[in-house]
């Protein structure tokens, strides 16, 4: 009888399926990257902000490399050895190899945060950096390498830059740029936010806001400031996040800006070269009660399937997070509430977030990574921690629901000074993996162990050019889903390009669509598209 009873708890234990995702050491993977927050007695602001992190194909060998922001030398800050950023290319084995000096992206001045677009058409991905300092515009030379471009690309504009967003406002084929600044700050304007004796980083209403800077691509390597003449820049904030998504279904790209301690942005995109700005009027500028909340990372994508974007913002803790429903109309509603996020966020603040799904069953799930912005919290706060969890949830049918550690895997149960986070498929399995960067520690790097999907099906497509706004739709036994390609997102950070098609119980997908925006403004339908690849897509040719 005891050896029956062993047996079957045997059984259980030994059957139990996978967390969704596991951790990955940097023996694993090679990664001895640590970021420098250049934490000083005094707590000067940037100090709190970075890092960021981007997931993309550097050397176009279809496998996806990584870009880590480090701090550097500024006003406040003089580094005790020389610090840099850095890239790792993928060994299509699991692991990465450190290339930051033979590729030339050190970056310079003090890193915050990193976006990736092929912004010259000559099909190699590039990088910008945005800075504490003047932004780095690196662009990718085809061979390995990079030059620095920001000067005579026109973008050498100092400030206290955060989020960056390419997308093509104006349909003409080239991705325009989208530079936010968080607040006006230099060395001599730091505020003494000390309680007891004791210095604190200081909250942002103490800082006056900034307007965010919008460029236009001239389609030959340089940039025009446009910010005052589309009304961008006429909006004073304190932007942090920011993603580029068509909230109205009329085929131009909106702007979604999320700040800190003032007012959110939503631009709508008119499609004369102006934007007006309707974050009040759409409901989505304050909560309830009329209030501002600290806006940082964002999302936007359709959770609920209806064919309309909706909106996600990560707030400061005790301010709950936001996630908006399309009403259809230009306004939107929000149910943060209704859908558990409100619960489930109340007490922590949010940086990196990405709607994704990753079970393959059709439907957006989401992760957010969180952490206190003051690392001295703990001295005056009994309930709030400087470190914080991460958090996965599920969409069941509209409503998130948050996964253990048991379930969504170990790092799940642990706190990290989370920031920046960016999603993509890293071993090329179908299963979109995560990587956090920490501040002031080694970023966290999550392997989907694909576990949660079971044997439900996938299609991945990687669009060619600079699509973004591009509508994919298919169908898998005979359900239909849509997904916009939206760009941003998150926080300081860049995503893997390519879309992961999930198709639940299915081994194929009924139809595969891409309708192409302007100007190319075609449509491709492909029937019978097999699962558990990935393929490239042309306008106008054939999946590859």
């Amino acid at each position: 009888m005891v050896r029956s009873a062993v047996i079957l708890a045997f059984f259980f234990f030994s059957t139990a399926p996978k967390p969704v995702f596991e951790t990955l050491s940097p023996s694993q993977t090679g990664i001895a990257f640590v970021h420098n927050n250049a934490k000083s007695e005094r707590r000067y602001l940037p100090e709190s902000m970075g890092p960021g992190v981007a997931i993309f194909d550097y050397d176009n060998d279809g496998w996806m490399d990584l870009y880590f922001t480090n701090s550097g030398p500024a006003d406040f800050f003089e580094p005790r050895k020389p610090l840099r950023n850095a890239l790792y290319r993928n060994n299509h084995d699991g692991t990465f190899t450190d290339v930051t000096e033979k590729a030339g992206v050190r970056g310079r001045d003090f890193g915050i945060g990193v976006t990736t677009c092929d912004y010259n058409n000559d099909g190699w991905t590039d990088l910008f950096i945005t800075n504490y300092g003047t932004n780095v515009l690196y662009r990718n030379n085809g061979d390995g390498t990079f030059t620095d471009v920001t000067k005579q690309a026109g973008l050498n504009r100092p400030g206290l830059h955060t989020a960056a967003v390419f997308f093509d406002f104006d349909n003409n084929g080239t991705q325009d740029l989208f530079v936010g600044h968080f607040v006006k700050w230099n060395k001599s304007l730091e505020r003494d936010c000390a309680q007891k004796g004791v210095p604190h980083y200081c909250y942002p209403l103490t800082y006056d806001p900034w307007p965010s800077s919008l460029y236009r691509n001239n389609g030959d390597g340089t940039f025009t400031d446009v910010s005052e003449r589309s009304g961008i820049g006429k909006q004073m904030g304190k932007t942090f996040g920011a993603v580029a998504t068509d909230i109205n279904n009329d085929g131009l790209l909106d702007l979604f800006v999320a700040n800190d301690s003032v007012a959110n942005f939503l631009f709508l995109n008119k499609g004369d070269g102006k934007f007006d700005e309707i974050g009040l009027e759409a409901g989505v500028a304050y909560n309830s009660d009329g209030a501002a909340r600290s806006g940082m990372g964002v999302d936007a994508a359709d959770y609920n399937n209806d064919g309309w974007q909706d909106l996600f913002v990560a707030n400061f803790n005790r301010e709950k997070f936001s996630i908006y429903r399309n009403r259809k109309d230009g306004t939107f509603a929000d149910e943060s509430g209704a859908t558990g996020i409100a619960m489930a966020t109340h007490m922590f603040s949010g940086w990196g977030v990405k709607f994704f799904d990753f079970n393959h069953d059709g439907d957006q799930d989401l992760i957010v990574c969180n952490g206190h912005p003051d690392d001295l919290i703990e001295s005056l706060s009994s309930t709030l921690t400087y470190k914080e969890p991460v958090l996965l949830f599920e969409n069941q049918r509209g409503k998130f629901v948050k996964l253990n550690p048991g379930k969504a895997g170990e790092a799940f149960g642990h706190n990290y000074p989370a920031r920046g986070l960016a999603v993509g498929d890293l071993d090329n399995d179908g299963f979109p993996d995560v990587v956090i960067a920490n501040s002031g520690e080694a970023p966290l790097v999550l392997r989907n162990t694909g576990s949660a999907a079971g044997s439900n099906g996938w299609a991945g497509l990687a669009l060619s050019g600079n699509p973004t706004g591009a509508l994919i739709s298919w169908s898998a036994g005979g359900v239909k889903r849509t997904r916009l390609k939206t760009s941003g997102g998150s926080y300081l950070s860049a995503h893997d390009p390519r879309e992961v098609l999930g198709l639940g119980p299915f081994k194929k997908a009924d139809w595969i669509e891409v309708r192409w925006p302007a100007p190319v403004s075609k449509v491709d339908r492909f029937e019978n598209v097999a699962a558990g690849r990935y393929y490239r897509l042309r306008a106008g040719g054939k999946l590859e």
